[in-house]
This record gives C-alpha cells, structure tokens and sequence, in this order.
C-alpha cells in the first residue's frame, strides 16, 4: 500500500461532498435570506419537478436538504462537545511524571504525549488541529521498551498525518450523503490503508517488524477496548487481519477490493447531479 492510494480516496470523497454541501448551503441561504440565486442544482430540480407534474415533491426535496445541514451541523457539535468531555477525563487521570518524562524522550514540542493512569492498555491519538497521543499505565506496563517505541511510532504518523480529523470528515460524509454509497466504502479503506502505513513507518524507524508485531499480539490477548464516542486513530481496534497479514509478509501487496455495484450507482449518481448542474448552466 502507499500514501497515494489514501490521498485519493480522501481527495474523491472531499470533492464529491463539497460539491453536494456547497450546492445544499446556497439553496438554504437564498430561501432564508431571500437570495434569487442562478445555477443553483436544487432550484434545477425543483424546475424538473414541476415539468414532470411532480411539484409535489419539492417540500420532500426541501426537506431533505434542510435535514442533511441540520444534521451535519449537528454531527459536528455531538463530536467536538464528546472529545471535549474525554480531554477533561484524561487531564484528570494524566500521570504527571510520566508524561513529562515521555514528552521529554521523545518530542522537542510542548506535552504531544499524555499518559492517563488506567489499567487496560490504551494507545489512540485524538484532536483534530493539534493531535495528541494517549497511552495508558496499562500499557506501560505490558509492553518492553522496544514494543513501547514502535507503539508510539505508529501513532506519531497518525499524529503527523492528522488522521483523526480526515476520518472524522470521511466518517461525516458517508453518513450525511448516504445515497453516494462509494463514500462509505472510501471512509472504510481509508482507515485500513492509514493503519498499514503506520505500520510501515513505525518497522522503518526500528528497522525491524518484530517489536510491533509483539506488541499488536500481546494487545490482542488483552482484548478490545470499547468504543469511545469520538473519533480518533487507535493502534490495536482498526484493520488488525489486514495489519497481521502485512506484518507476517511486508512484500505481499494488501489489495483493496472496489465495489464494483457501489462504484456504477455512485457514478451515476453524482453523473446525474452534474447532468443537472451543467443544464443549470446552460
């Protein structure tokens, strides 16, 4: 796998969805402020809809658009108000001493490591515009000093690729634009693709796949941990048989099925929004 695979699926699905929000956020302007926006795509439709004697279904039509921003909006407020909650919970279990020591062998930046004292090994990297990396004292105290170090390499590239933020609008996509199925599948391989590169950063800075694999294991045998209500780049809950099977045998290529039915209906789709927009313009 490499990066160029990933930044095409999140390139594909920020342009599919900017175009459908930005068409969606100038129809709700122009109702609510009064706007005789041109070109618009929804104002196409409703033009279709009345051509066809089907006016009816413009209200489902306004509905639906006011729906999708409202729920948008909401979505984002959920996220920000939960991993608000979580940051003020890990401040206050934050292991003073041994935060300041990890922060001191590993990073020239202010506090990029928090260590929370819990018993279950935890490893994430949260935030979206300055990403931090939480591990637990649980799993200080399972891994060796070699395991550590690829652990914390894993989630540094998570960290430096701001992954939390481009699954959080991958993850938004796919559930606000529902009826563009490819944006599910796009959220999906992104995050196996991103958990695999991890892997490849953290083996070539320890030259050596052992200690991650080890790691990944001995985390396994613990178990999952549940499900936090935000979004966030976690070392050992995401991907783990493609992860596994990549590790076992770095020269074997992980490859990523396209859904081929996905991939026609979500063509065609978005075909016919630019069928109409292009008949907006004309």
């Amino acid at each position: 796998m490499n990066k160029r695979q990933s930044t095409h699926m999140f390139i594909a699905s920020l342009l599919i969805s900017g175009i459908i929000f930005f068409q969606m956020a100038i129809y709700v302007i122009s109702m609510l402020a009064g706007w005789d926006v041109k070109f618009n795509l929804v104002e196409v439709c409703h033009s279709t809809l009345k051509m066809i004697g089907l006016s009816s279904l413009e209200y489902a039509l306004d509905g639906l658009v006011i729906f999708t921003l409202v729920y948008l909006f909401w979505k984002i407020c959920i996220q920000f108000v939960q991993a608000k909650r979580m940051k003020l919970k890990f401040q206050q279990y934050k292991e003073k001493k041994l935060t300041k020591n990890l922060n001191e062998s590993y990073s020239n930046k202010k506090e990029e490591f928090i260590v929370i004292s819990y018993p279950t090994p935890l490893a994430i990297t949260m935030g979206f515009f300055t990403p931090k990396i939480v591990i637990s004292t649980g799993l200080v105290n399972l891994l060796n000093e070699e395991e550590l170090n690829a652990v914390l390499a894993h989630e540094m590239y998570h960290q430096n690729n701001r992954d939390p933020l481009k699954m959080f609008m991958l993850s938004l996509f796919s559930t606000t634009i529902r009826y563009i199925p490819i944006l599910k599948w796009f959220q999906q391989k992104y995050r196996i693709v991103q958990e695999v590169l991890a892997d490849e950063y953290a083996i070539e800075r320890q030259a050596t796949s052992a200690s991650l694999s080890s790691a990944l294991l001995k985390m396994l045998k613990v178990g999952k941990l549940d499900q936090m209500p935000f979004t966030y780049a976690s070392f050992a809950d995401t991907s783990v048989n493609y992860r596994i099977e990549y590790l076992l045998n770095p020269l074997t290529e992980v490859k990523l099925q396209i859904p081929w039915r996905d991939t026609v209906l979500s063509i065609a789709i978005f075909a016919l929004i630019c069928s109409f927009f292009i008949y907006a313009l004309a």
